[in-house]
């Protein structure tokens, strides 16, 4: 830690070089808002100042662009207004493929981002297609949010100068700050797919780090208010669900009827409110259910909107994983553990029942960001139940309360520094959790040397205990951040007792860490490719308590694109050149397994989405000196563009471990930990076809077989030293052949700005045996045999906003 600690210090803390002079375009207040139609043939375009002089950022950074663009900023009392004629000689080769929304397919592309507060770290993205398909995101320190969606208006249309572009965008869609004068960042992309030339109003380096960063400035705009920021969006859903009970007297149909509503209000003209009652997440996508022989959870994407949409600031410190939230209860097994003779569970819900949600967020004029999340779940319980009909219920989480508050203050230099607290609070003895925890990054003047980390402490209160049990997490990371040659050195410390994962998500504990890594990338084409990217690096893991070794390794990769074809590949290597230490993979605390050296490399291959037909090819081979274990992993995925609405993608993915070895038993009256040695065989294969009717209708497939089976050849004992012998009593069947198959087909049509309507059709199969079936077609035939449940929902969203409602009034 010293010698860390040390080199950081080496590290130059300010630099003062001269940076590019920033571009500057002005924004012209008008009296008559444009008709936005595509057609820049309105007279308030007249005389406005142009934004024009792209420049490349890819393939050829640091030129002029190819192909010239001419952008016109204005404004009145309601939104900002984006008038572009983009050029093109070849009006007729300009790509433009349907899409669903927030989905960039092969087409040309135009956005503007307004970094609203001039915090050079935050910014709002409005970007459309050459089809007309709108874009939006947020963007921050967190990276890049394209589940953030607004409502606001765009059209375009090609002409015979190439194609035209028309932006409205509502005050109420952004948030600025409550000065007479604003001065935002401010930024234009413009991408041209068939030639792959991306370019920026404002020069957009790769070799320099960050985004927002690298922005313009838009002067000009003045006296402007923020509207009543009021929106409501009710909704309605109906489902009918069908699973083939065994039990006769059980009905295989339901039928249920939900309602709720979506509420947006602007406190003022920089914090929003956003509350969900009686939130509906039926239509949500499918998860991709997966067989876990390790000792960690899976952790599942977020697909519910309401906490993926807007929840930047609540990412802050890597403490919030909101599918803790409505997820699995707490005392998932309590119905189990309380099992007398003659009792079986009748009904264990897997997950709990959100009641509200709320999300308050929003940014001072001195850069301070401020978010508060609030959530209540309903208590749960599983039934039990006996032979002769009696039933009693196990509470299985308590009602329970989640909140996260934030605070995120933006300093000069692309810098800032965060405060984080997460609880969770539940009713009655369960035990309640508090975790507190900071993040900041500090660069210097040029923004090519940087300081960042976070540091957390957990705190879980027992009712049976005055003290509550206290962990803790730090991470230090320190290195050049821009430039061809980049490098950094980190280290992690977490200690035994470090527990975020009542509302956040942490795989181990119990560790230091240590990391170097070097990159060296070319950004400009040299020889045959446009760019090169490269990195070489070491780590070194001990355990936290007692000190012990856990892991040494050494990783590299590279990757390029081709110039002449767009052909883009790369590969990369990974060394464990010693015998480590994995202490989780026993189960027992103290207990620990010998790991094998090993050596990993992978290849993967892309071919160009600008063709028809594409290909991505990858290959992962991992060899273990111990046995004849080795893993393989193939995949590929090709994808058809039958014409610009119709597209189908396809994935095959088969991974093959030989000779693998994991945690079978633990025996508490012996202390005897079995350990198996399996063959392991996955296959998953998905299909996605998407129908794009217009750029505001599509219709949508998604199809998901996944197999895994286990086959154990042979058990061991796993001694006090982490070594294997074959001399286990084991006899029981630890084979696992498993199962999950899902189709979503959804059907999903804008009406109006903001307003919805949605048809979903679900289908799952999830089956579990100990019995291996040995061919893929054989395994299909059952698994189809098998009970599956069946869900048909249609849901209703209709966007109202206080603009609409004082015009409806006005009307009456």
């Amino acid at each position: 830690m010293k010698r860390f600690l040390f080199l950081i210090l080496l590290l130059p803390a300010v630099f003062s070089f001269a940076q590019t002079a920033k571009k500057k375009t002005t924004a012209q207040r008008v009296q008559q808002a444009p008709k936005i139609d595509g057609v820049l043939d309105d007279g308030v375009w007249e005389n406005v100042p142009v934004a024009t002089d792209f420049v490349q950022n890819a393939p050829h950074p640091g030129i002029p662009a190819a192909k010239r663009s001419e952008v016109k900023i204005i404004y009145d009392d309601v939104a900002i207004y984006v008038g572009a004629q983009l050029y093109d000689d070849h009006p007729d080769s300009i790509l433009h493929e349907l899409s669903q929304r927030d989905n960039e397919a092969n087409d040309d592309m135009f956005g503007v981002f307004f970094d609203t507060y001039n915090d050079d770290i935050n910014a709002y993205g409005f970007f459309v297609t050459a089809a007309g398909v709108q874009l939006d995101g947020r963007y921050s320190s967190q990276g890049q949010d394209l589940n953030w969606n607004a409502v606001w208006q765009s059209q375009v249309r090609i002409n015979d100068k190439g194609w035209a572009v028309e932006f409205k965008i509502p005050y109420s869609a952004i948030r600025f700050p409550k000065v007479a004068d604003q001065n935002f960042g401010f930024n234009i992309i413009r991408k041209v797919r068939r030639t792959r030339e991306d370019q920026f109003w404002n020069e957009l380096k790769p070799d320099v780090d960050g985004l927002v960063n690298q922005s313009g400035d838009l002067e000009g705009i003045s006296n402007i208010k923020s509207p009543v920021r009021l929106s409501v969006t009710p909704y309605v859903a109906a489902y009918m669900d069908n699973f083939p009970y065994s039990d006769q007297a059980k009905n295989s149909n339901s039928f249920s009827f939900n309602g709720g509503m979506d509420i947006k209000y602007g406190i003022n003209e920089s914090f929003t409110l956003d509350m969900t009652l009686v939130p509906d997440f039926g239509q949500v996508q499918s998860d991709n259910r997966v067989l876990n022989l390790s000792p960690f959870e899976i952790r599942y994407d977020e697909n519910r909107q309401f906490f993926t949409e807007g929840t930047e600031l609540f990412s802050k410190g890597g403490l919030f994983y909101s599918r803790r939230i409505g997820g699995a209860p707490v005392n998932a097994n309590a119905p189990y553990d309380e099992l007398k003779p003659g009792e079986y569970v009748k009904t264990d819900p897997g997950t709990t029942q959100l009641i509200n949600a709320t999300k308050f967020s929003g940014r001072t004029t001195g850069n301070l960001g401020i978010g508060v999340f609030n959530a209540t779940s309903l208590a749960s319980y599983g039934v039990i139940s006996d032979s002769l009909g009696n039933t009693r219920r196990v509470m299985t989480q308590p009602l329970t309360n989640y909140n996260v508050i934030v605070l995120d203050q933006a300093l000069k230099n692309n810098s800032y520094v965060s405060l984080v607290n997460t609880n969770v609070t539940r009713e009655g003895k369960t035990y309640d959790a508090n975790v507190t925890g900071t993040e900041f990054k500090f660069a210097n003047k040029k923004n090519n040397y940087a300081f960042n980390g976070n540091a957390a402490l957990t705190q879980l209160f027992y009712a049976d205990s005055l003290k509550p049990v206290l962990g803790y997490l730090y991470y230090l990371n320190a290195g050049k951040i821009s430039g061809n040659f980049q490098y950094n050195v980190n280290a992690t410390v977490k200690s035994d007792k470090y527990d975020p994962n009542d509302l956040g998500i942490s795989f181990i504990n119990n560790t230091i860490e240590f990391y170097a890594n070097a990159y060296y990338n070319i950004y400009k084409p040299f020889w045959k490719v446009n760019n090169l990217y490269t990195n070489i690096g070491t780590g070194y893991s001990r355990l936290f308590s007692p000190d012990f070794l856990w892991n040494y390794n050494i990783y590299g990769s590279i990757n390029t694109t081709f110039s002449k074809n767009f052909l883009s590949t790369g590969g990369g290597f990974n060394f464990e050149p010693i015998v480590t230490y994995d202490h989780w993979e026993p189960r027992v605390k103290g207990r620990y397994y010998a790991f094998p050296r090993d050596y990993m490399g992978n290849y993967w291959i892309s071919s160009d989405y600008r063709k028809r037909f594409a290909l991505d090819v990858s290959l992962n081979y991992r060899y273990f000196y111990e046995n004849n274990r080795y893993n393989f992993t193939f995949e590929l995925d090709p994808r058809f563009r039958v014409n610009n609405k119709l597209s189908f993608v396809y994935s095959f993915n088969r991974t093959y471990q030989n000779d693998d070895i994991g945690f079978v038993n633990y025996d508490e009256s012996t202390g005897v930990i079995t350990f198996g040695r399996r063959e392991v065989v996955t296959l998953t294969n998905q299909l996605d076809a998407n129908y794009i009717f217009t750029n505001k209708m599509s219709l949508s497939l998604r199809a998901r077989h996944y197999w895994s089976k286990a086959d154990y050849k042979q058990y061991y004992t796993l001694s006090d030293k982490g070594l294997l012998f074959d001399d286990n009593q084991y006899t029981g069947n630890s084979n696992i052949n498993f199962n999950a198959f899902n189709i979503d087909l959804v059907y999903r049509w804008q009406f109006s700005p903001g307003s919805e309507i949605s048809f979903v059709w679900k289908n799952a199969i999830y089956t579990q045996g100990d019995v291996i079936i040995e061919h893929y077609r054989n395994d299909v035939d059952e698994t189809f045999r098998s009970p599956k449940s069946n869900s048909f929902s249609i849901k209703i969203l209709y966007y109202l906003d206080y603009a609409m409602l004082q015009k409806m009034k006005k009307r009456k």
